[in-house]
């Protein structure tokens, strides 16, 4: 079904991060067998789309009937991941030397905020401190105005779900030629500071400015922004390229003259004022009949609900609809190892019978 087929994944249920990591796995054709406890869930499990296609078994792993249980689980897995801070694991006496010691071929992962280790392991954080720690925050916002948190797309889910499974799927791999499993660490601080890798390069080649709204990707540019439209929507312009910046000019209907210059930094205020009075005489619909489709590197934008019904996602059937809920489809594609979504999420602890059977346990 996908290209993770045949590979079983033990999924410690958390919150946000974590069950998306076990859903990007699932998602790829990984059998994911989610531990869940009694502790109420964020989100209703019927709506909760990280929990799709994965089964799940009610274990108190407290209990120790629940940890003999978890420890047979493991005999059988090919992976393991959890998002608690450091030591709780451990304390439960599931920590990775109890189950490497069974399963030499395990793959541990751990996801947290600040890590393993470190004078920060141990304290409370939530995505918007990571990525403060980091540059990220700092980078993203207005001039003059403090900076504004990305959702918590760029530590939770960028730097902490997507890091992990990622090293998750990297550590599978190498056990398949050494025989020996290993931990795979995901910081969201490491995750987060990696992603900034590009602009420590800027910074390197004297192309960043430490002020926000004044570089070629924070919103400094006039040809790299956002622009309200006559309706008060929104468009989004990203005319990087000089060819794309003159076709820019030229189905704007702007001046060659006065936007010939278009990396002279100090006239980037200026030339953004004036873009923003010209986006403002024209509806968002106008402007993409206008520049959709073109080169000019133009995109309206959309809320997640309107990105549903827009025809370049329904032709690539970006979203899709799973017992009745749209979200979005899995993700990346693959020529010949299709990814789907199995099924619909499971009620917490309904698999219980279904999986020790299938697993092998309690014979």
């Amino acid at each position: 079904m996908g290209p993770l087929k045949g590979l079983k994944i033990i999924e410690i249920s958390g919150i946000g991060p974590a069950p998306f990591c076990g859903m990007m796995l699932a998602d790829m054709g990984a059998e994911v067998v989610c531990i869940d406890r009694s502790v109420k869930p964020m989100l209703d499990y019927h709506t909760d789309c990280t929990r799709r296609g994965k089964k799940s078994i009610g274990l108190d792993l407290k209990s120790p009937q629940g940890r003999e249980l978890f420890l047979e689980l493991i005999q059988k897995a090919d992976a393991v991941f959890e998002g608690f801070r450091p030591g709780v694991m451990e304390r439960l006496g599931l920590g990775p030397e109890e189950c490497l010691a069974l399963n030499p071929r395990l793959v541990y992962g751990r996801m947290t905020g600040w890590g393993q280790t470190g004078p920060l392991s141990q304290a409370a954080g939530h995505d918007i401190n990571y990525i403060s720690l980091t540059g990220a925050l700092h980078a993203i916002g207005r001039s003059g105005e403090k900076p504004v948190p990305p959702l918590n797309l760029v530590g939770d889910f960028g730097g902490g779900a997507m890091y992990l499974a990622f090293g998750m799927v990297c550590a599978l791999l190498e056990a398949q030629s050494s025989g020996q499993g290993q931990v795979v660490d995901a910081a969201m601080t490491d995750g987060s500071a990696s992603l900034m890798a590009m602009f420590h390069s800027f910074d390197a080649q004297g192309q960043w400015r430490r002020k926000r709204e004044s570089n070629l990707l924070d919103g400094g540019a006039h040809y790299y922004d956002v622009y309200e439209t006559s309706d008060g929507k929104y468009v989004s312009i990203g005319s990087i390229e000089p060819r794309f910046y003159a076709l820019l000019i030229e189905k704007a209907g702007l001046s060659e003259e006065e936007f010939r210059d278009q990396n002279d930094v100090v006239r980037w205020p200026d030339l953004k004022r004036k873009l923003e009075a010209v986006f403002k005489t024209r509806s968002r619909e106008q402007w993409c009949e206008l520049m959709e489709g073109s080169d000019v590197c133009f995109a309206p934008v959309l809320d997640f609900l309107e990105a549903h019904q827009h025809p370049h996602n329904k032709a690539r059937s970006t979203y899709i609809e799973v017992d009745g809920m749209t979200q979005p489809a899995p993700a990346p594609r693959f020529s010949r190892t299709s990814p789907e979504v199995a099924f619909a999420p499971h009620k917490p602890g309904s698999d219980n019978e279904a999986v020790l059977k299938e697993w092998g346990i309690g014979k």
